[in-house]
Parts: structure tokens; C-alpha cells; sequence
């Protein structure tokens, strides 16, 4: 049995995991990196260990330091979050060998499917459609031949990771020589792997993955859908479920597919089957054989926690539901707030969290460990928050979501927040008429720059007066309401 589980990610995803831990009961270690020392999950853990400094390379990617603290605090099983060292094979096969439960797929399955050119080549051999691309690594001039006899644009894309690092459209053979450098780097300071393969590009297909389970006594199940097409630079904005664009005989063909492709490989976990979806057809893209970060819309279609049930199953345990028994009810959709300006091509604000206001009411979750004084640096990546609404259908989980973030409230950088609400506020979009190029492709963004600064200015001036008052001889004779005591807590 599982008694202690270290987390060895950041974040919200370290938080949300050390939660679904500590409701069963279960000892929890968190590892932080200089940049993080104060961050929220750090304090919710009933450990916590340096890993180093804020560059990744340096803290959260050290396997030897992370299984170091493992044996240190006892922990018998790791959970990697999303990211760093999650879909990473010799981080699962150092915990084998460590004797620590690794909560995730098996590392010859990682290899197997985990890595994007031999997940290809298993498609490709059992029949299950792929777009056409080359299943092996690629240089520069292999590339170039690609894009010669298929065609351009092409698709260059890092064999490892996912999350949209390491990946670049080009758009004629001039462009390859730089694409490939910049996508190679950014793979490599990612994932520590910098092999592209490269594939044609389709135009203006739906994403849509399907979350899969398996135990290790061979029983797979799948949960449905999300559509996850809003994206910019290839990560995704926004995700939902189920896909306005999938039909019942379409999830069980797709479904099919990836139960099918799990069960190759002897698959065990959670993981995600990735599809482009056009006119009725599909094409398999990768498996990431990892929690996803959009996982929050198919915990509140199904009602299940994916956390408590990988865990199970790293535990030794079998599944507790059949195909059969998987039920999904209404709709949920999830915002990514990431710390973007969408009005400068979403390019990164960094600084300092002045002041939050997170939202709140019936059927909305907040997944974040964002709080005043939170640090946004480069080094990590940009998401702050993630908001999920339900609702009993899609429209009525759009309206819930756009009043959610119209109640969020962050100080001190610029987030995605605008963007959204005026995403859900689009004619094609509640239509549910989207593809992966609907934002970059004249997505009429309106810029309220002006009102946000003012907005900010208020809020960030209200933040100082309460600082002055609760510091001035007479505020201590007038007692404090319990959220300016929260606040100057907060603030201290």
C-alpha cells in the first residue's frame, strides 16, 4: 500500500494532487525550487524539501536529488504532475529501481508510446490512420525533402513532451533551417530531448483527446472526449467536454482506437490519446502518458477523481469501473489564465502578484496556487490559474464560466482573462465552430487595455490604502472586518 506520496512538480498541479492525497489519508512531500519557497503547496505538504535553484535543469528535472529526498522523507511513491520529469521513461525506471511507486505508466510503455515517433509506428502497424509524415527523426535536409514531395506547410515536432514545446509550422523551404533550431532548443531545454520528426500539415482541424485508465490486470477503459482546439502557438487556451464536434458514433470510434493502442502496449494509468478530427475522420497524433492539465472537465462530467484513481492503480489495484459503467452528465468547459498580455500576440508579463480575487459559486472550480506576493518569472511556464464551470449544457457552462472570470481579479501582470471573456462572448465560438487556427486566424480581439490599467490602478491603490491604514496609530482602535484582516495578513 501507498503511505507517503512526493510530488515532484510546482504549482497548481502540486497542490491539486497533495489534495486528492491528504482525502486519503495519505502522507504528502512537496519539493520546491529557490523560486517557490513560499509558494502555497509548499506549506499544504506535510514535508517539504529544496530542490535547488529556479532553473529547472537545476531543481525540478534533478531525478538523482528528487529520489534522494524520496528516500529522506520516506515517501514510497512519486507523483510527477504534468511537465518536467512526468512522461520522462528513465525518471520511471530509476523509481523501479529505486523501490519507489512510480504513479504512472510503466517505463517500457513511456518508451513505447510515450515518445511521438514510436507511438506513429505503432499506429501505422496496426492500422489505426496517422497523417502522413516521416516516423523517425529528421534533420534539416530530410525535412526540406518532406516538404518538397508532400507539399508545404509542414509540421515539425519534438519527439518527446508535449504541451505544443517543440513544435513549428513551416511554410516553405526557406524557413526549415531556422524552424528547426528554434523548435530543436526549445524541445531540448523542455523535455531534455531535442528529436523533431516532422508530418504534413493539416489546416484547420478540430483537437479532440480521449482520457484513458488501465490497471495492471489488463482493464482499460476510456472517459469521453475534450475538445481542446482553442490554442495559440500550438498550447491550448481553452478545453471542454464533451467536443460540440463529436457525435456518438465518432466517440466510439475514436474511443475505440485509443483503448486499442493502450492495450498494445500493455498500458496501466492515466494517460491521453491526441487526435486532429475533420469531417467526420480522425487521424492519431501522440499519447501523453501523463495527467493533462484540462483533466478538471472530465473530472466533473464523470464525476470521478483521476488523482485517487491513479493512484489506485499504482497501488496494485483494479480499476473499479467497466466501459459500461461511465457515465458522463452536461458540460464542462475550463479557462487557462495564463500571465499573457493577448493583446501583444500573448507574449509573457512577468512581476510580482500584487493582489487576487478569485471567483467562485455553484459549479465552478478553481485550480491555482496563486496568492499576493506570488513571484511570475521565466522560468517556469505561464499558466496562473485554471477556471472550470459545469453546466447542464454547453451554453449553460459558457455563461457560468464568462461570469466566473468576469469575478476573477489579478494585480501586478497582465493575464489571458480579456481574451476569454470575449471568446466566450463570440457568435462562432458558442456555435461551436472551431479549429486549432480559430484564434491566429482573425479572431476580432478587442483591445480594452485602457480599462484594465484602470482597473488594475484601483485595485492596486485600494491594496496600498488598507496597507496605510492598517499600519496608522488609529486603525488599531477601529476593529478590522475579517476580510481586511485577510488582506493585511496577505500582505505582511
Amino acid at each position: 500500500m501507498i503511505r507517503t506520496v512526493l510530488v515532484a512538480n510546482r504549482g497548481e498541479i502540486a497542490l491539486r494532487v497533495l489534495r486528492s492525497c491528504r482525502e486519503l489519508g495519505l502522507r504528502t512531500v512537496a519539493v520546491y525550487s529557490e523560486a517557490d519557497r513560499w509558494a502555497n503547496y509548499v506549506a499544504q505538504a506535510d514535508e517539504s524539501h529544496l530542490l535547488g535553484p529556479a532553473a529547472p535543469a537545476e531543481s525540478y528535472l534533478r531525478i538523482d536529488r528528487i529520489l534522494e529526498i524520496a528516500k529522506k522523507s520516506k515517501a514510497d511513491a512519486i507523483h510527477p504532475g504534468y511537465g518536467f520529469l512526468a512522461e520522462n521513461a528513465d525518471f520511471a525506471e530509476a523509481c523501479a529501481k529505486a523501490r519507489v511507486r512510480f504513479i504512472g505508466p510503466r517505463a517500457e510503455s513511456i518508451r513505447a508510446v510515450g515518445n511521438k515517433i514510436e507511438a506513429r509506428r505503432l499506429a501505422e502497424k496496426n492500422g489505426i490512420p496517422v497523417i502522413p509524415g516521416v516516423s523517425r527523426a529528421v534533420d534539416a535536409r530530410e525535412a526540406a525533402e518532406f516538404g518538397r514531395s508532400q507539399g508545404f506547410p509542414i509540421l515539425l515536432k519534438a519527439a518527446a513532451g508535449g504541451g505544443g514545446r517543440g513544435q513549428r509550422v513551416v511554410r516553405s523551404e526557406g524557413e526549415i533551417g531556422r524552424a528547426m533550431r528554434e523548435a530543436e532548443a526549445e524541445a531540448a531545454a523542455a523535455f531534455g530531448d531535442g528529436t523533431l520528426f516532422v508530418e504534413k500539415y493539416v489546416a484547420k482541424p478540430r483537437h479532440v483527446e480521449i482520457q484513458i485508465l488501465a490497471d495492471a490486470r489488463g482493464n482499460t477503459v476510456h472517459l469521453g472526449e475534450r475538445e481542446c482546439s482553442i490554442q495559440r502557438r500550438h498550447q491550448k487556451l481553452v478545453e471542454e467536454s464533451p467536443s460540440p464536434g463529436v457525435d456518438d458514433a465518432l466517440r466510439a470510434r475514436m474511443g475505440e482506437a485509443a483503448v486499442r493502442i493502450a492495450r498494445l502496449v500493455g498500458y496501466e494509468n492515466a494517460g491521453t490519446c491526441e487526435f486532429l478530427v475533420r469531417d467526420g475522420e480522425f487521424w492519431f497524433l501522440e499519447v501523453n502518458t501523463r495527467l493533462q492539465v484540462e483533466h478538471p472537465v472530465t473530472e466533473m462530467v464523470t464525476g470521478l477523481d483521476l488523482v485517487k484513481l491513479q493512484i489506485a492503480v499504482a497501488s496494485g489495484g483494479k480499476l473499479p469501473l467497466a466501459q459500461e459503467d461511465v457515465r458522463r452528465r452536461g458540460h464542462a468547459i475550463e479557462a487557462r489564465v495564463c500571465a499573457e498580455d493577448p493583446f501583444s500576440n500573448f507574449a509573457p508579463s512577468m512581476g510580482e502578484i500584487a493582489g487576487v480575487r478569485l471567483p467562485g459559486g455553484p459549479f465552478v472550480r478553481v485550480d491555482t496556487d496563486l496568492a499576493p506576493r506570488t513571484h511570475v518569472t521565466a522560468h517556469y511556464d505561464s499558466l496562473l490559474a485554471k477556471v472550470i464551470a459545469w453546466g447542464a449544457d454547453r451554453a449553460d457552462a459558457i455563461d457560468r464560466l464568462a461570469r466566473a472570470l468576469r469575478e476573477f481579479k489579478i494585480v501586478g501582470v497582465q493575464t489571458t482573462i480579456p481574451f476569454h471573456l470575449q471568446l466566450l462572448a463570440d457568435a462562432r465560438f458558442r456555435s461551436g465552430d472551431v479549429h486549432t487556427k480559430f484564434v491566429e486566424d482573425g479572431f476580432p480581439l478587442r483591445n480594452g487595455r485602457a480599462e484594465r490599467e484602470r482597473e488594475a490602478a484601483a485595485l492596486a491603490a485600494a491594496i496600498e490604502a488598507q496597507r496605510r491604514r492598517s499600519a496608522s496609530p488609529a486603525a488599531a482602535a477601529t476593529p478590522l472586518t475579517p476580510w481586511q484582516t485577510s488582506l493585511r495578513e496577505e500582505l505582511k
